[in-house]
C-alpha cells in the first residue's frame, strides 16, 4: 500500500473547514471561548485605543501619582498577566478540542479543561520564549539601525533630521520591523498547537512549527494577515463610539463579543492548518505505517475531510 498526502489547501479551504468544526460543536467552543472575553474587552476598552478613555485615565493618574502610583502599576500588571494567562487557557483548550475533532474523537468540555493540567505551563513557557525572542529581534534591529547611523556619521555623512524626513524614515523603518516580526510570527503560528498536540514546548515547539510551515508559508501568512487585519479593524470600530451617545456602551460590548468569536475562529483555524501541514509533509502516512489508526474519518458536509488518502499500489 502506498500512502499519499492530500493536496495543499489554500486560505479558503482552512477557513471553510474551521467553520464546519465550529458549527458542528458550537456551544462547546463557545464555552471555551469565554476565556478570551477578558482579552477582547481589554482590547476594545484599552486607553491606547480609545482617546476618550485615555484622557480620563491620564488625568486620574496625574492626580493620584504622588500617593498610589505604584499600586496602580502593580494592579495593571496583575490584570495584564491574568488576561494573558486566560487567553493562553483559551488557546490550549480550543486547540485540544479542535485536534480531537480532526482525529475523530468526541469533544468534552471537562476533558478540555483537564488538558490544561498538562499543557498550561508548557503553553506559558512557549509563549514567554516566543515573546522574548521577538523582543530581542526588535532590539537587534533598532541597535543595527543606530549602529548604521553612527557609522555614517563617522564616515562624514550629514543627516538632515527635519520633521518630514524623520517621519518618512521612521515609517519605513517601522514597516521593515513589522515585516520582520510578521515573518517570524508566520513561522511560529503553529507553536502553541504543537504544545497541545505533540507535548513539545519552548524552543522545540518553535522549531517544530517552523518545520511544519515549510511549503505552506503562503497559507500561514494569509491566515495570519486575515485575522490580524480583521481583529484590528473590529477592535478599532468597536472602540470608536463617543461616550455621550446612549448606545455607545452596548455597541462596544457587542464589539467585544464579536472580537472574542474572531479569536476563537483564528485558534481553530490554526489547529486546522497544523493538520494540513502534517499531511503536506506526509507525516500521517508514516504514522499509519507505524500502526496509528485514526485516519478513517467519515467524509460528509458535517465532518472534517480525510487528512490522508490511502491508495492501493
Amino acid at each position: 500500500m502506498e500512502m499519499t498526502p492530500v493536496n495543499t489547501v489554500n486560505l479558503c479551504g482552512v477557513l471553510s473547514e474551521s467553520q464546519r468544526i465550529l458549527k458542528s460543536n458550537y456551544w462547546h467552543f463557545f464555552a471555551l471561548a469565554l476565556f478570551f472575553l477578558p482579552l477582547s474587552i481589554s482590547i476594545v476598552f484599552t486607553p491606547t485605543v480609545n482617546p476618550h478613555l485615555s484622557g480620563h485615565f491620564t488625568t486620574d493618574l496625574s492626580h493620584k501619582l504622588p500617593t498610589n502610583y505604584q499600586n496602580i502599576i502593580i494592579v495593571q500588571l496583575l490584570y495584564i498577566i491574568i488576561v494573558y494567562l486566560l487567553a493562553l487557557c483559551a488557546i490550549g483548550t480550543i486547540s485540544y478540542s479542535t485536534y480531537n475533532v480532526l482525529i475523530g474523537k468526541p469533544v468534552n468540555y471537562f476533558a478540555a479543561l483537564k488538558s490544561l493540567i498538562f499543557n498550561f505551563f508548557p503553553l506559558v513557557s512557549t509563549a514567554i520564549v516566543a515573546q522574548i525572542l521577538l523582543f530581542l529581534i526588535s532590539l537587534a534591529f533598532l541597535l543595527s539601525v543606530g549602529a548604521i547611523v553612527m557609522l555614517g556619521k563617522s564616515l562624514g555623512f550629514v543627516y538632515d533630521f527635519n520633521w518630514t524626513s524623520f517621519m518618512w524614515v521612521s515609517i519605513a523603518l517601522g514597516a521593515m520591523l513589522i515585516g520582520i516580526l510578521i515573518y517570524f510570527q508566520m513561522n511560529w503560528c503553529l507553536a502553541l498547537t504543537v504544545v497541545v498536540a505533540e507535548s513539545k514546548w519552548g524552543f522545540a515547539a518553535l522549531r517544530r512549527s517552523w518545520c511544519l510551515v515549510k511549503g505552506m508559508r503562503s497559507v500561514s501568512l494569509s491566515l495570519l494577515l486575515y485575522y490580524l487585519i480583521g481583529n484590528g479593524l473590529l477592535a478599532w470600530v468597536s472602540s470608536k463610539p463617543v461616550y455621550d451617545h446612549h448606545n455607545s456602551v452596548f455597541i462596544t460590548m457587542l464589539g467585544s463579543f464579536f472580537l472574542m468569536m474572531c479569536l476563537l475562529a483564528s485558534t481553530v483555524a490554526n489547529a486546522v492548518l497544523y493538520m494540513h501541514c502534517k499531511s503536506f509533509h506526509g507525516e500521517f502516512a508514516l504514522e499509519v505505517a507505524e500502526g496509528f489508526d485514526y485516519i478513517n474519518l467519515p467524509v460528509d458536509d458535517e465532518k472534517v475531510i480525510h487528512v490522508v488518502t490511502v491508495v492501493e499500489a
